[in-house]
């Protein structure tokens, strides 16, 4: 049976989006789940890259996109009363209720109420008195002190960044990372052994070779 990694932040849409349809996507197969919670705005800043909403033509299309993909797909989303916003309460949040037995994880239940709670309510997601209420839902869950959630959180970002994670939702399985809720599908691939994973097939994407890198200085002309 192959064991899953799944990297997520509740910031994400697509993290959501992935959540929500993970069981159904993997009908069928055996295999056991991690929930790793992350913090994406330390990924985006270690790759100095921005995220989807920061671009503002690839903002109105995230946000086209997933309410699509949720409508097609057959699950509830309604976009949060503000985005971006601060995801580090819900985070730690979730990640005080974590698996003792796995520390930096938390089980399926805490990630479908946080989660819910931003995508599924249409109010804002860090409004202080729906964190208040949120927590108190989550009371009997809590396993950690908010500074240990803090550790944790730390902790699970440097590691996925170490392990190559580059963006969420993502899915390590063995030595292989998936990303992205369109990469449901091909994660299935895989796990059922399907073609097109083998070693020299695998490793041929990483072996292409840099032809020109784009630089941002004012007198770099060689892109208009």
């Amino acid at each position: 049976m192959k064991h899953i990694t799944f990297y997520f932040d509740f910031i994400s849409p697509y993290a959501f989006l992935a959540f929500e349809h993970l069981p159904e996507a993997l009908k069928g197969l055996s295999y056991s789940i991690s929930y790793r919670p992350v913090f994406f705005a330390g990924m985006l800043k270690h790759h100095g890259q921005l995220g989807p909403a920061e671009i503002a033509p690839k903002r109105d299309w995230t946000y086209r996109q997933v309410l699509w993909l949720a409508q097609r797909h057959d699950i509830k989303l309604l976009m949060p009363q503000s985005h971006p916003f601060n995801p580090l309460p819900l985070s730690r949040l979730a990640l005080s209720c974590g698996l003792t037995s796995e520390p930096g994880t938390v089980n399926r239940y805490v990630c479908e109420t946080v989660f819910r709670h931003v995508w599924q309510s249409g109010a804002e997601a860090s409004d202080a008195q729906r964190l208040e209420a949120l927590a108190t839902q989550l009371s009997t869950q809590q396993r950690y002190q908010p500074d240990d959630a803090k550790m944790l959180l730390t902790r699970n970002t440097s590691d996925a960044i170490a392990a190559g994670v580059f963006g969420v939702p993502a899915y390590a399985v063995d030595d292989k990372l998936f990303w992205g809720f369109d990469a449901l599908p091909m994660l299935r691939d895989y796990l059922t052994d399907a073609p097109g994973f083998e070693g020299d097939v695998w490793q041929q994407a990483s072996q292409v070779p840099v032809g020109i890198r784009r630089h941002t200085g004012e007198n770099d002309s060689r892109f208009p």
